[in-house]
This record gives structure tokens, sequence and C-alpha cells, in this order.
């Protein structure tokens, strides 16, 4: 599936506020679509992990169904260039990257990539704590990348600006998979009860379990926590026994339990 020109064209379609946020290292748009009005205004992001597009679908239910309070803007596809790459192949990138990519990943089945076109790992490459996670590699690769510094990858640096432009009052984060909903990044107490309440009420609406991931550092979710000073979350759709990637036929139980997410989030506010 052509997961890039599946968002182009709902971007093209929307009648709602909505703009180019950056691009990506191959030059593709990184799109943003309000929907609702008024306050408070999150932020919702999508598939910035090349393997898991299959929630670039989900925020297209999103953007479809709209909210009831408040407005979020969403940003159904961080990752375009690494997304193409694992659905359609080598064949997606410039000439000039395809020996470089190849190398990376140690043959052409990119199926299992995670990262950009420049193999940075982007929910990695934020400034918080960047490099001292666990799993953090320091060459480039299919996962687990830093980069060269945070904010070194165009659609990082992008997503960052937006962020700080709008000043949201949540960010959440779809990714795959497992069921679960990250929260915590080193919040101190008040601000630790204040973000518990939101994630219990992501939590029920989902029905999936609240967890703390061990070692993780330099994602999307923790630079807002810990920069921003806001409550923000990842959630990792889809059962645990899928393989990745999470193809189209996963996209009915992810809907079902992901759909009202946002409204349950800006009502918590």
């Amino acid at each position: 599936m052509d997961v890039y020109a599946a968002v182009s064209a709902l971007y093209e379609g929307f009648r709602g506020e909505k703009k180019i946020i950056g691009r990506s290292a191959e030059g593709r748009a990184l799109y943003a679509l309000k929907i609702g009005r008024g306050e408070p205004v999150g932020i919702a992001q999508y598939g910035i992990h090349a393997r898991e597009w299959v929630c670039v679908l989900l925020a297209r239910e999103h953007v479809l169904r709209g909210v009831r309070r408040g407005s979020v803007w969403v940003v159904p596809l961080a990752n375009p260039d690494g997304a193409l790459l694992c659905s359609r192949g080598i064949g997606s990138v410039s000439p000039a990257r395809r020996a470089f990519l190849l190398g990376c990943n140690g043959g052409e089945d990119f199926s299992l990539w995670k990262a950009n076109a420049q193999a940075i790992d982007l929910n990695v490459n934020f400034p918080a704590r960047w490099g001292s996670g666990e799993r953090n590699v320091r060459f480039p690769a299919p996962q687990g990348y830093i980069g060269r510094s945070p904010l070194s990858a165009p659609e990082t640096r992008a997503l960052c600006g937006f962020t700080l432009a709008v000043r949201p009052r949540f960010t959440v984060s779809w990714h795959t998979k497992g069921e679960e909903i990250y929260w915590r990044f080193h919040q101190p107490p008040l601000r630790l009860l204040r973000d518990l309440r939101l994630a219990r009420a992501l939590s029920d609406c989902t029905g999936y379990a609240l967890r703390t991931p061990r070692g993780s550092a330099g994602g999307y979710k923790d630079w807002c926590v810990e920069t921003l000073k806001i409550p923000a979350f990842t959630v990792e759709a889809g059962r645990e026994e899928l393989s990745h990637p999470l193809g189209e036929d996963a996209l009915g139980d992810i809907v079902k339990s992901n759909l009202e997410a946002l409204d349950c989030l800006l009502s918590a506010l």
C-alpha cells in the first residue's frame, strides 16, 4: 500500500485548517490537519516508525471522525520515506541513497525497517536524555540509531518546531504493537499525579494497560514530558501476538480500541 499517497489524498481533500510542517529527508511533505476547534489543543502523531505504517490508517479514521470538544492537530505520517521503504521497497527512495540503505539493512527486505531514509530512528533523535537508551546505537541502522546529534533528522526538527509553535496541552503518539500505553519520563511527583490521571482515562478508553518501558530515551513523548512539561503518551496499538509489520487486516481491532481516544483525552483535561 502507498501510505504516502493515501495521506496526500486525505490532506488534499481536507477542508479544515491544515499545513505542511516540513519535509522529509527525501523531500516528501509532512502534513498536519486540525480537527475540531478551540481549546484545549492537542497533537497526535502517527507513523514515526516505518514498519508501523498501519497507524497512518488510524490517523485517517481520527480525521474523518473529528472530535466533540477542543481540537487536535493530527500529523498522520511523521516518517513518509521510511513507511514507503518498508511497504514498497528500495525503489521508493532516490538512487543516490539505495546502496547506503541496502548496506545498512543487509539486504532488500525492508519489511522490519523502523528508521527514516537516513537510517536514523526518529523516535530516539529528540533532545530528551539523548543517547542514553539501552538499545541506542551510534551507527546508521534499521532501528536504534540516534543520529549525529539531537534533531539531526529533518523529520524530528519539523515535529519539534511544530510542537513548539502549537504549544499543545498534550501529545499522543501511535505505534504498534502490544496494546499498552507509556506515559512516564522522570516527571516530578505533582506532574506525575496529573499525568497519571490522564493516562488512566486513556487506558480506560482503549482497554490498554499502562506500562513503564525500561531504558527508553530520546523519544517524542519523552521530549514533550521533560521539555514542555505536558502530558504525553505513546500508545502501542495492535495485539502482541501479531507479527511486524501489522497490515490492514489488523486495522479493525486497532480502530475499535482507539477511535475515541482523542475525545477521551480532551474530556479528561
